[in-house]
C-alpha cells in the first residue's frame, strides 16, 4: 500500500512516501520560506523520484494540529484538493501523534512530546510505549503542564517545547526518571506521520473523506484571543 505523508503543521514542511510503513521517499525543508511555496515543489520531487503518479497514492496521511495555524491549513487545503479529485481516503494524524512516533524500539516508558506554543504555553500529548494516548490532549501553561506530568515515571520527551522548557523540566522532575531525544529527532517530519497512519489504517481509526477532514487546533489563534480580550 502507497501511503503520501504530509506534515506543514510547523516551521518544517514535509512530504514522504511510504511502502505500507517503509519509508521510500521523503523531502523536508525548514528554509524559513512559507508552506504555500514549499509543499507543491517538495511533493513533485517525491513523485518525481521515486516515479509515482498520485493514481498510485492508496492513502494520504496529513496532520490535522497542534501548531502553526497558517501552516495546518495549508496542508489540510492541499490534501483535500488532492484526495477529492482523486477519490483518496486520508487518515488523520495529529502532530503530537508523530513526534511521538519519532521515538522507537523502547519499552516500558511513557512518552511525552510537546510543542512550544509561545509565551509559555504548549501543547502536550503523554503516550505509552505502544503509542496509545494516555491522557487527552493538554494546552496550557508550561507550569500546569508539568503539574499534570508528575505521575508518570521512566519519561521520553521529544519536540522543541521540551527544548524551549529543558530547564524547568529539570528543575520540575528531579525525582524521576526521565531523558531527552536527540536534537535531530525533536522537529516533525512526514515519515513518522506514515508510520502512525499505517498504524491507524490497520486498526480502522481515524479514516476520513476529503469533506470531513479538520483541523485540530486545541486553542483559539493569537488574533482571536486579542480580540476576546478587547
Amino acid at each position: 500500500m502507497k501511503i503520501l505523508a504530509v506534515d506543514t503543521s510547523s516551521s518544517v514542511c514535509a512530504v514522504a512516501l511510504l511502502d505500507n510503513n517503509v519509508l521510500i521517499n521523503q523531502k523536508i525543508l525548514d528554509n524559513g520560506m512559507t508552506h504555500s511555496e514549499n509543499f507543491m515543489p517538495l511533493l513533485d520531487k517525491v513523485l518525481k523520484e521515486t516515479k509515482t503518479v498520485l493514481d498510485d497514492i492508496d492513502l494520504i496521511a496529513c496532520t490535522v494540529g497542534p501548531g502553526s495555524f497558517t501552516g495546518i491549513r495549508i496542508g489540510i487545503a492541499s490534501v483535500k484538493a488532492i484526495a477529492e479529485v482523486k477519490n483518496i481516503k486520508i487518515i488523520e494524524v495529529t502532530s503530537l501523534e508523530s513526534l511521538a512516533y519519532n521515538v522507537e524500539n523502547v519499552e516500558n516508558c511513557t512518552i511525552i512530546s510537546m510543542i512550544d506554543a509561545k509565551n509559555s504555553q504548549v501543547y502536550c500529548g503523554i503516550f505509552d510505549n505502544e503509542y496509545n494516548l494516555k491522557v487527552p490532549y493538554i494546552a496550557d501553561d508550561i507550569n500546569i503542564v508539568l503539574d499534570k506530568i508528575k505521575d508518570y515515571d521512566n519519561i521520553i520527551f521529544v519536540g522543541d517545547g521540551t527544548i524551549v522548557n529543558r530547564e524547568m523540566i529539570n528543575n520540575n522532575l528531579k525525582d524521576k526518571r526521565y531523558k531527552f531525544v536527540s536534537e535531530n529527532i525533536n522537529k516533525q517530519n512526514a515519515y513518522s506521520v506514515g508510520k502512525c497512519a499505517y498504524n491507524k489504517f490497520k486498526n480502522k481509526k481515524n479514516i476520513v473523506s476529503a469533506d470531513t477532514l479538520n483541523p485540530l487546533y486545541l486553542r483559539k489563534s493569537q488574533a482571536e484571543r486579542l480580540k476576546d480580550g478587547k
